[in-house]
């Protein structure tokens, strides 16, 4: 099936309007995707008709509600090849599905595999986002373990020279696609790697999980984080995708509401995974929408999505390197990079050229992408990062190289 983004873009309201009076060119769906009617759509009936709580009432529409809520996880589950809607748990986002990994882990933890201590490694890479680094730093620093990175080689790629992967690490969390350079990186081998000497294998899929058919069980991982609003869903909703035993042997990260199973004053016990993690009035309209994006999604083929995205990039790296003194940082092999795209221009400061994209109505984010490490690895101190989605056309990429050369032009 070969995807047509001009009927695609048909979809989405928002690319009725113009930006100072140009027409929106929308290129940074890697901070957060625009959203089709369809989804839009979902969460206003969800709300004209069907608001209810999920899991507490008997009534009519509170049964509808968890039907939907429940409805959509399992959606979900099937989207990445879950072995049950049980393995997913709803958060509000990967940062706090990240997170919640991290919180099972403790040196009083009752399963050894979450025990962690001095002595003990986590590993990440230089290329994560910062929500992928913070959360094992702080863990660091309450147990005493140490924390390791694999660094980056000057093409971009992960430098797995250095054997980090050894008996005393307890976790790997890697991201799939880097968030700022676009890397693709060999997740099921550092899995293999990791389960080899007894360790978890946390994935960053938000980056991936929207833009390319991912199954948990070729990842051979044992979490896996992503978040609905890059991929076509609302705010404020979230997945952590985990094995379910070891969901089932993680201690609750909220207390609260519908977490429980008995509570009196001298103590508690919990619901089972997924209910042991989604304390409290979750986001309904928010995961309903997650499951219309899901739909939405799966209706066009995450596999056409991929090739479109493909054959954008390689369009848009051509079309970049006619730009004078424009640098891209980060693979140029197609096998081992994503869609977002990652420039300097050189001797202008990445939010000059993002201000002078937007007055022409090309929209991009600058910055350092909440991945500092890999701007400090390539000495600058910050990008303009170009991220396009199944909606972008070949024009938008020449509306952004018109840009670039207006760029130059201002700056002479």
């Amino acid at each position: 099936m070969t995807l047509d983004p001009v009927a695609v873009r048909a979809d989405f309201p928002i690319f009725e309007r113009e930006i100072n009076d140009h027409p929106l060119v929308y290129l940074d769906s890697g901070n957060t995707s625009q959203k089709p009617r369809q989804v839009i759509d979902a969460i206003s009936r969800h709300y004209r008709w069907h608001n209810g709580n999920v899991a507490r009432s008997v009534h009519t529409l509170g049964t509808e509600a968890t039907l939907a809520y429940e409805g959509a996880r399992a959606k979900v589950a099937a989207f990445i090849g879950a072995a049950s809607e049980t393995e997913i748990v709803f958060t509000k986002n990967s940062t706090e599905a990240i997170n919640l990994v991290a919180h099972a882990f403790s040196g009083r933890a009752k399963d050894e595999r979450f025990r962690l201590g001095p002595g003990d490694e986590i590993v990440i890479s230089e290329m994560e986002h910062h929500s992928n680094i913070v959360p094992w730093q702080l863990l660091c620093e309450r147990t005493g373990a140490t924390l390791r990175w694999f660094g980056l080689t000057d093409d971009g790629r992960l430098d797995l020279a250095d054997d980090l992967i050894n008996e005393r690490t307890k976790l790997v969390s890697i991201v799939h696609y880097s968030n700022i350079i676009g890397t693709i990186n060999p997740v099921a081998e550092l899995a293999a790697k990791a389960h080899a000497v007894g360790a978890l294998m946390l994935v960053d899929g938000s980056q991936s999980v929207p833009h390319s058919p991912v199954d948990v069980a070729a990842l051979g991982a044992d979490f896996l984080a992503f978040t609905s609003h890059k991929m076509c869903g609302p705010t404020g909703a979230g997945v952590l995708w985990g094995r379910y035993e070891l969901l089932d042997a993680m201690p609750p990260f909220l207390g609260g509401g519908s977490m429980i199973e008995t509570v009196t004053l001298a103590g508690s016990t919990y619901m089972a995974p997924p209910a042991r993690f989604e304390a409290g009035t979750p986001p309904i309209a928010e995961v309903v929408g997650l499951g219309a994006a899901v739909d939405y999604l799966s209706g066009i083929g995450m596999a056409a999505i991929a090739e479109h995205e493909r054959a954008i990039t390689r369009y848009a790296l051509d079309a970049l390197a006619t730009v004078p003194d424009v640098r891209v940082i980060g693979p140029s092999d197609l096998t081992e990079r994503a869609a977002t795209i990652s420039l300097v221009v050189e001797g202008i400061h990445p939010h000059d050229v993002g201000q002078i994209l937007d007055a022409e109505g090309v929209e991009v984010r600058v910055g350092h992408h909440c991945a500092r490490p890999v701007c400090v690895r390539y000495g600058v101190p910050a990008t303009t990062r170009v991220s396009p989605y199944l909606y972008t056309t070949t024009g938008d990429i020449d509306a952004l190289v018109r840009g670039l050369y207006t760029v130059r032009k201002v700056f002479g």
